[in-house]
């Protein structure tokens, strides 16, 4: 019976849930070093394929550079492995025996994956291995503008982690993608955990979708070049930065900002470097190409040359040489679209009067959109970057590094990982950069030390000894059982 193609990409999903729930089953009766095999073999054919993969993504896509991209397959494959090979992540992880506690990891389950259009493949080689490590299978829904190129990548290191002991359905992917495939996936029973990379609209899906999910937030980071910066090593950071995949990371600048003071020096190093600062006229040209109608950013800028972008937009007379447009900008929110994330070659541009009004506007570009994300700052006095830190809504803040590099782990020392966790304040359910130890539960096994009559005795080891101002011992015994019955009762005993 033919079907529609709703209906077919419903079916695919439920089996290949069937077949992850085998590979689950396999998968959990597996050791440390089993696991570990498959994850360096995924490693190893991650770098094997890095340039073909990324070329790839490039020509379905239109997104980026060739030799970024097979940088970022390289990272995802080589600096991941070299962080996580040695970390224990299954079975006895911890032992006290002092306080007589056992934890043991244990796999989550099914991982729905979420892939991106701007970081496709190294997105799958990425999300590969954490799930692998952890010992979970996972299951792909891929951006069908980006279809062909995970594919392939899928097809990579299904190959690899089969060939050294993954068993069938570890590693699979949706190959008639579609929103109710997607959203089926998401919903199922069998689907333990989501890691939902991507638009905003389906980071939302995923936690409205009642299976639990760790998601990203947009990032709309701003940069504050503070006057103890070195100005020409701040600029050249900030530009290396943008440009690198053409600004398709979302942990890259979007934002430059600095008080009235700096703002010659900075002008004229951003203009040195290669910068093309808009001019009024063209500034409001480019403004109508940012977003689309419903106010989310519009893809046709998205990872495209200032060539590009400058056609697409109308201008007239950008130099060959411009590596970035900057737009100077003089508010946040609706009306203000330069505030936007913006993944591609554009960057909005704030001059305030002084610091404080400086970092008013860092949290105000944040709260907009991107809280919980990325803020970076230039600067040799600690002590502005610690009341910084302090004060902006960010879960990472890089400091004198290029921040879509530092984001992710590359010039940084934080966890090597593509898919960065926004927090509380960003609607995420964590503020980690996510590796394995995210996809995991930990069982805790603990030993009895001590007897109920210890507790009502007030006994010195008792953790309740000086919980009222009379200790234990002068608790009324009946209100005392009464409270151990309330405990068990939580705890279905």
């Amino acid at each position: 019976m033919d079907l529609d193609k709703d209906l077919r990409s419903i079916q695919e999903v439920r089996n290949l849930l069937a077949a992850a729930r085998g590979a689950q089953q396999a998968l959990a009766r597996m050791d440390q070093g089993q696991l570990d095999a498959m994850v360096a073999a995924v490693s190893a054919a991650g770098a094997r394929h890095a340039r073909h993969l990324a070329e790839l993504a490039v020509e379905e896509t239109g997104f980026g550079k060739v030799e970024d991209k097979e940088l970022k397959n390289r990272f995802a494959a080589l600096t991941l492995y070299d962080a996580i090979k040695d970390e224990r992540t299954h079975g006895v992880l911890a032992e006290d025996r002092e306080k007589r506690t056992i934890d043991i990891g244990v796999p989550v389950g099914i991982v729905a994956a979420l892939v991106p259009s701007t970081n496709p493949t190294s997105t799958v080689i990425y999300k590969t291995m954490i799930c692998l490590k952890a010992g979970n299978p996972v299951i792909f829904s891929p951006h069908p503008g980006a279809l062909k190129c995970i594919r392939e990548a899928v097809a990579v290191v299904r190959q690899a982690a089969e060939g050294a002991g993954a068993p069938p359905g570890s590693v699979s992917c949706i190959s008639t993608p579609t929103l109710e495939a997607t959203t089926a996936l998401m919903k199922h029973d069998h689907t333990r955990l989501i890691l939902a990379t991507g638009g905003g609209a389906m980071v939302k899906a995923a936690y409205s979708s009642g299976t639990p999910a760790i998601g990203v937030g947009a990032g709309n980071g701003p940069a504050y070049i503070h006057r103890t910066a070195d100005v020409a090593r701040a600029v050249k950071r900030i530009l290396d930065s943008k440009t690198f995949d053409n600004g398709t990371v979302c942990a890259s600048e979007q934002s430059i900002v600095v008080t009235a003071q700096m703002e010659p020096s900075v002008t004229a190093e951003l203009k040195r470097q290669g910068a093309y600062v808009l001019s009024d006229a063209e500034h409001r040209t480019l403004s109508k190409c940012i977003l689309r109608p419903n106010g989310t950013m519009n893809p046709a800028i998205v990872g495209r040359s200032v060539e590009e972008v400058a056609r697409l937009a109308g201008l007239a007379g950008i130099p060959a040489s411009a590596r970035v447009l900057v737009a100077r900008e003089t508010g946040v929110g609706p009306g203000y679209p330069y505030s936007n994330e913006k993944l591609g070659l554009i960057l909005a541009y704030y001059v305030e009067p002084d610091e404080e009004a400086v970092l008013r506007r860092c949290v105000e570009i944040l709260e907009w959109e991107g809280a919980g994300h990325t803020f970076s700052i230039h600067a040799e006095d600690e002590a502005v970057v610690r009341r910084f830190a302090a004060a902006v809504p960010a879960s990472r803040v890089l400091v004198n590094t290029p921040s879509a590099l530092g984001g992710i782990g590359a010039s940084t020392c934080l966890f090597p990982a593509l898919t960065l966790g926004c927090g509380a304040v960003g609607g995420s359910s964590s503020s980690n950069n996510i590796g394995p130890l995210d996809l995991i539960n930990i069982k805790r096994v603990a030993w009895g030390v001590r007897e109920l009559e210890d507790l009502r005795a007030g006994d010195a080891s008792s953790p309740w000894e000086n919980s009222t101002p009379a200790g234990v011992a002068g608790v009324d015994a009946g209100a005392l059982d009464e409270l151990v019955r309330q405990i068990m009762r939580r705890l279905n005993v």
